[in-house]
């Protein structure tokens, strides 16, 4: 029977070619099971127990996060349940094996708070997108990735690895996103001709269709003097959009996810069901789609409206 170690390694092997989960997502599983591993002392299968897993849960709701407003945070729950979810998915292909270890029924997740959603009202997207107004590469690249992300849903990582041959003619085009999935995302008259204008303005050859712009265009260099591609990254896209949304005045968080979060917002807001936002998002399951109802049912707003306090009182 192999130990823990090689049967963690061939999990991560599988989870990275079966189940086609990105470089990112391994090495996270990586870091949660390897945590448990090191607090358990489990060598084999069998040694993973409810106790080592009790005892485990107790390590992590106890272990400090962050300090806030002079206060030690500790682990939040939903930290502790990717613990948890790498776990049992361990245990899962365990279990698919025929090795015989704890049953992935016995992990329970802990209950967390409801996801709050950080988006941002119709005026304060138009402010967001009015701020990226100078007619540099720079602005004009600015402007077409906050189109873009508000015409698609994109998520940061995705709008990071287009491709600069994107065919911009057609009012659509797919991308591959989380699993290696690839859907179909739709462009508004405003992105595209955003686009249109920023791709006119390139004279650089890079195949990535955003790209870092500056003094040093063109002379960064890669391994054996190659020339590196100036393909721009999340964190520099976050940037981006929170200097815009400060621009803008706009107090509030502004994050490119916020961004996916109004585009969704706005479909459902203006009528379009479920299930097709589901799809335009890229969503493996409706019920993170769900999360945004709560704020996009007319039907309750229309009932609170009708019936609530002085409207049922006929105005006396």
């Amino acid at each position: 029977m192999a130990d823990l170690s090689t049967l963690k390694r061939e999990f991560l092997q599988y989870v990275e070619i079966e189940k086609g989960r990105s470089l990112s997502t391994v090495a996270n599983y990586d870091f949660y099971l390897s945590r448990f591993l090191d607090f358990s002392k489990a060598a084999k299968p069998s040694d993973i127990t409810d106790d080592t897993v009790r005892e485990f849960r107790l390590w992590l709701n106890r272990q400090p996060a962050r300090i806030v407003r002079g206060k030690q945070d500790t682990l939040k729950k939903r930290t502790q349940n990717y613990h948890l979810i790498a776990l049992r998915s361990f245990l899962k292909y365990l279990l698919r094996r025929g090795v015989t270890s704890l049953s992935p029924d016995r992990i329970e997740l802990a209950k967390v708070p409801e996801r709050s959603i950080d988006f941002i009202h119709t005026d304060e997207l138009n402010r967001l997108l009015s701020s990226a107004n100078d007619s540099g590469i720079k602005g004009l690249r600015d402007r077409a990735m906050l189109e873009l992300f508000f015409s698609t849903g994109l998520r940061v990582s995705e709008l990071c690895s287009l491709p600069r041959d994107l065919d911009i003619a057609k009012d659509e085009f797919s991308v591959r996103g989380k699993g290696e999935k690839v859907r179909v995302v739709f462009l508004s008259p405003a992105a595209r001709a955003s686009l249109k204008a920023y791709l006119a303005a390139r004279k650089d050859m890079d195949d990535a269709l955003f790209i870092q712009v500056g003094k040093n265009v063109g002379s960064k260099k890669g391994t054996a003097g190659s020339v590196k591609s100036l393909r721009i990254t999340p964190r520099s896209v976050g940037r981006i959009v929170r200097h815009y949304a400060i621009k803008a005045g706009i107090s509030k968080r502004v994050t490119p996810h916020g961004l996916r979060h109004s585009f969704a917002t706005d479909l459902l807001q203006n009528g379009a069901d479920l299930r097709s936002v589901q799809m335009m998002l890229g969503h493996a399951n409706i019920a993170t789609t769900q999360i945004y109802t709560h704020l996009t049912d007319k039907h309750l707003r229309e009932v609170h409206k009708r019936f609530h306090g002085g409207a049922s009182n006929d105005g006396k």
